[in-house]
């Protein structure tokens, strides 16, 4: 099967009449033109250039195929504009899994992008474990999620997008809240407050991980409430929690936030390549688009 950049390739060379006018067009190196010009032929069996030191010209096998490559690349160029306007049909929809606040962060600035570019779009969030999400992409129950670490994610694929630094909700009398940052071993023996399943059960791994081998075991405590409430309960003097960066965007009177040194999460987007929704599809273009201009 010939692929859409080799046409692109070979179009550009045809046009500017020379391998490295072709790859100044393209943005790339001549030995990479020259290349996939090489490669084309040797799929299709003939020789489509001529070359010389002036440059290069068409065989008469290769002027036959031009006609052909112009025509095939029109048809991608038009499915691609059938796609994108698909992609922002007023009656699109999107369900997507979150383990992060979209408060403040990656995701704020993603999702207020995308609503301004495809404001008919409707998405439903959706809180839980990677795992389950990750279950959920597969039998396409969920569109896409964004998720804290890599795991096996069966016939999904998994980008990282960014990272954030780690924190600790304290209340503001705690003698923590003293310290500008906490390390591990400030914790160790600390209560911890997290939410029941979802991502939940995620952060008391983690918490379990991190503190495995102090003297003194941390206290982890289930409390069936939200986001919010959570925070409320580490007000009044309930125990800590752990939080992302962006959700320290969140005011709550009587809590403050320290951050852990030298904590940072990895965040991936997980889809699976197989599902159709143009929305999705969009939504995971801007995404890597994004991702690529912060790094």
């Amino acid at each position: 099967m010939v692929a859409p950049h080799n046409l692109r390739y070979f179009i550009t060379a045809a046009e500017r009449g020379s391998f490295r006018r072709a790859a100044t067009a393209l943005g790339t190196q001549e030995s990479a033109v020259s290349r996939c010009i090489r490669d084309l032929e040797d799929k299709i069996g003939a020789s489509l250039f001529i070359r010389s030191p002036g440059g290069v010209h068409l065989t008469l096998a290769g002027q036959r195929f031009l006609r052909r490559a112009r025509h095939a690349m029109e048809q991608i160029e038009e499915g691609a504009r059938e796609v994108r306007a698909i992609g922002g049909n007023a009656s699109g929809h999107l369900t997507v899994g979150l383990f992060s606040s979209l408060a403040s962060g990656f995701l704020s600035r993603l999702f207020d992008a995308y609503d301004d570019r495809h404001p008919g779009v409707h998405i439903d969030f959706v809180d839980a474990s990677a795992r389950e999400h990750s279950a959920a992409i597969e039998h396409f129950k969920t569109d896409i999620a964004f998720t804290i670490g890599r795991l096996n994610v069966g016939n999904c694929e998994a980008v990282q997008l960014w990272t954030e630094g780690l924190s600790v909700a304290l209340p503001v009398a705690h003698p923590l809240a003293q310290k500008e940052q906490l390390s591990w071993a400030d914790l160790a023996g600390e209560i911890f407050l997290v939410r029941p399943g979802g991502s939940g059960s995620e952060v008391r791994d983690y918490i379990s991980r991190r503190l495995d081998g102090f003297d003194t075991r941390p206290t982890i405590r289930v409390q069936r409430v939200g986001r919010y409430s959570l925070l409320g309960l580490v007000a009044a003097r309930r125990g800590v929690a752990l939080v992302i960066q962006s959700e320290t965007a969140i005011s709550i009177p009587g809590v403050a936030y320290r951050p852990i040194a030298e904590e940072r999460l990895p965040f991936f987007m997980i889809f699976s390549a197989r599902n159709g929704n143009p929305a999705a599809r969009v939504l995971i273009s801007l995404a890597r688009k994004m991702s690529r201009e912060t790094a």
